[in-house]
């Protein structure tokens, strides 16, 4: 009995493809989670725009407007009497939001948005003076004062004829908020962290705790829920830095979804996912169309008749069309591919195609979660 020589060189390639080919199939950490806390803020305040071209607000109809240009001038010693009614039409009243990210720095700037709040016909060429942007908390973390950049036009005729373009009322002020306040995250703080799945999942957050506890040793990880994995950490904030950085990096393969079928009723799109599978069912698909024609006929008496008038008649001539009914019979187990081939075999349109999906979930013969959005 002879015994074959292992080519040593051709194994080892042969399993380093293998583990490069399963590896093309996982996702990084940083591609599936995000670590808990290192996220985006809303901000919002309450701003003044000025400089506008007599297109701001009619402060007869939005009193929030004098009301907010009485306390700006105040702060500066200019006191306005009580009694008086000025009409400032170069003011306008907006909202003024922005999104902190994370990590931001104190001195770093930010994008704004500025919405106008009342009845200004338009915001271009205004300028945006200072506001306090608070988060949730009431906190200010920005404070935001620049010159606004509006896309929207218009031109009015005397005869009160209009035309516009885009919207005038709203505009943003690039790099226009400056950070005030750094938010904390979890690399300030000691003890483990926590990453958050993007999608929910029970196999794929026990995958991530596997793979991260056979790269950097056992009882690394834990798997809290179908969303959360927690992480021991070192204390040290640098030290976490490269930690997380580490982490990120680590292939997991991720779950199979759920069966799915996602139905837009409103665009008639319809998305089947690959897992979804029906049970023994027969559809039938047809329609009724019933068409009335009515046309008028007019009727004359005969030539020489003594007696008689001409009458107008209408005929009305029905017509019922039936398309033939046709039943495709959909075995146990089958798959996506021929779901769509028998659908498509009997002609169903998006909106009859979302009709019988219904229909077969109604009988219990599809395998899948309908949702309709």
């Amino acid at each position: 009995m002879k015994l074959r020589k292992i080519n040593t060189l051709a194994l080892a390639t042969a399993l380093s493809l293998l583990f490069i080919a399963s590896l093309s199939k996982a996702e990084r950490i940083k591609d599936l989670a995000m670590l808990e806390g290192a996220r985006t803020n809303q901000l919002v305040g309450f701003g003044l725009i000025v400089g506008l071209d007599g297109s701001g607000d009619q402060v007869t109809q939005t009193p929030f407007t004098l009301q907010a240009a009485r306390s700006m001038l105040q702060q500066f010693g200019v006191n306005v009497p009580a009694n008086s009614n000025p009409q400032t039409k170069n003011v306008a009243a907006v909202m003024v939001t922005a999104t902190l990210p994370p990590f931001a720095k104190p001195g770093q700037t930010i994008d704004v948005t500025v919405s106008s709040l009342g009845n200004a016909k338009s915001l271009r060429g205004g300028e945006l003076l200072m506001t306090q942007l608070k988060a949730g908390n009431g906190e200010v973390y920005v404070v935001a004062q620049g010159s606004l950049i509006v896309s929207g036009f218009g031109a009015e005729g005397a005869d009160g004829s209009s035309v516009s373009v885009n919207t005038k009322s709203a505009g943003r002020i690039p790099n226009g908020g400056i950070v005030e306040r750094e938010v904390l995250t979890p690399l300030h703080g000691a003890g483990p962290l926590t990453f958050n799945l993007h999608s929910p999942d029970f196999s794929t957050a026990s995958n991530m705790a596997a793979a991260i506890n056979g790269f950097m040793g056992p009882g690394t990880a834990v798997a809290l829920d179908a969303v959360s994995i927690r992480v021991v950490a070192p204390a040290e904030p640098d030290a976490k830095v490269a930690y997380v950085a580490e982490l990120e990096k680590i292939q997991v393969r991720r779950a199979a979804a759920s069966a799915k079928v996602i139905v837009n009723a409103r665009s008639g799109t319809i998305v089947i996912g690959a897992d979804v599978m029906v049970k023994t069912a027969a559809v039938a698909h047809g329609n009724l169309t019933v068409t009335v024609d009515e046309s008028l006929e007019v009727s004359q008496p005969g030539p020489f008749a003594r007696r008689g008038q001409t009458v107008v008649t209408t005929q009305s001539e029905v017509n019922v069309e039936d398309e033939d009914v046709r039943m495709f019979l959909l075995q146990e187990g089958v798959s996506l591919q021929e779901i769509v081939t028998a659908i498509n075999r009997v002609g169903a349109a998006p909106g009859d195609l979302i009709a019988i999906l219904e229909a077969l979930q109604q009988a219990g013969a599809l395998s899948a979660q309908l949702i309709i959005i």
